[in-house]
Protein backbone atom coordinates (compact mmCIF):
# COMPACT_ATOMS: atom_id res chain seq x y z
CA UNK A 1 0.00 0.00 0.00
CA UNK A 2 1.38 3.39 -0.94
CA UNK A 3 0.75 6.69 0.76
CA UNK A 4 -2.41 8.35 -0.44
CA UNK A 5 -4.26 5.17 -1.37
CA UNK A 6 -5.98 4.24 1.90
CA UNK A 7 -9.30 5.99 2.43
CA UNK A 8 -10.79 3.63 4.98
CA UNK A 9 -11.44 0.64 2.76
CA UNK A 10 -8.65 -1.45 4.26
CA UNK A 11 -8.70 -0.28 7.87
CA UNK A 12 -12.33 0.76 8.17
CA UNK A 13 -11.13 4.14 9.44
CA UNK A 14 -10.70 7.21 7.30
CA UNK A 15 -7.10 8.40 6.97
CA UNK A 16 -7.70 11.67 8.80
CA UNK A 17 -9.16 9.85 11.80
CA UNK A 18 -6.45 7.20 11.81
CA UNK A 19 -3.76 9.85 11.51
CA UNK A 20 -5.18 11.71 14.48
CA UNK A 21 -5.34 8.52 16.55
CA UNK A 22 -1.73 7.75 15.57
CA UNK A 23 -0.65 11.27 16.56
CA UNK A 24 -2.19 11.00 20.03
CA UNK A 25 -0.63 7.58 20.57
CA UNK A 26 2.79 8.83 19.42
CA UNK A 27 2.61 11.82 21.78
CA UNK A 28 1.68 9.59 24.73
CA UNK A 29 4.44 7.10 23.92
CA UNK A 30 6.92 9.92 23.66
CA UNK A 31 5.88 11.28 27.07
CA UNK A 32 6.43 7.82 28.58
CA UNK A 33 9.81 7.36 26.89
CA UNK A 34 10.96 10.78 28.04
CA UNK A 35 10.28 9.79 31.65
CA UNK A 36 13.05 7.20 31.32
CA UNK A 37 15.36 9.77 29.75
CA UNK A 38 14.62 12.25 32.55
CA UNK A 39 15.45 9.62 35.16
CA UNK A 40 18.70 8.78 33.34
CA UNK A 41 19.70 12.45 33.24
CA UNK A 42 18.84 12.91 36.91
CA UNK A 43 20.95 9.87 37.86
CA UNK A 44 23.84 11.50 36.00
CA UNK A 45 23.07 14.78 37.77
CA UNK A 46 22.68 16.49 34.38
CA UNK A 47 19.96 19.00 35.18
CA UNK A 48 20.30 20.77 31.84
CA UNK A 49 19.38 17.63 29.90
CA UNK A 50 16.72 16.65 32.45
CA UNK A 51 15.11 20.08 32.07
CA UNK A 52 15.15 19.79 28.28
CA UNK A 53 13.46 16.39 28.47
CA UNK A 54 10.88 17.70 30.96
CA UNK A 55 9.98 20.48 28.52
CA UNK A 56 9.73 17.99 25.67
CA UNK A 57 7.58 15.73 27.85
CA UNK A 58 5.24 18.63 28.66
CA UNK A 59 5.00 19.44 24.95
CA UNK A 60 4.15 15.79 24.20
CA UNK A 61 1.46 15.79 26.88
CA UNK A 62 0.02 19.00 25.47
CA UNK A 63 0.01 17.56 21.95
CA UNK A 64 -1.77 14.45 23.20
CA UNK A 65 -4.42 16.51 25.00
CA UNK A 66 -5.01 18.72 21.96
CA UNK A 67 -5.26 15.64 19.76
CA UNK A 68 -7.64 13.88 22.14
CA UNK A 69 -9.88 16.94 22.28
CA UNK A 70 -10.01 17.19 18.50
CA UNK A 71 -10.57 13.47 18.11
CA UNK A 72 -13.36 13.54 20.69
CA UNK A 73 -15.11 16.36 18.81
CA UNK A 74 -14.70 14.66 15.44
CA UNK A 75 -15.94 11.27 16.62
CA UNK A 76 -18.95 12.77 18.38
CA UNK A 77 -19.91 14.64 15.22
CA UNK A 78 -19.17 18.06 16.66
Amino acid sequence: MTSGTEAGGVTGTQDKDYNLIWYVEACLNNALRLETYIEDAERSKDTEVADLFRKAQADSRKGAELGKDLLRRRLSGG
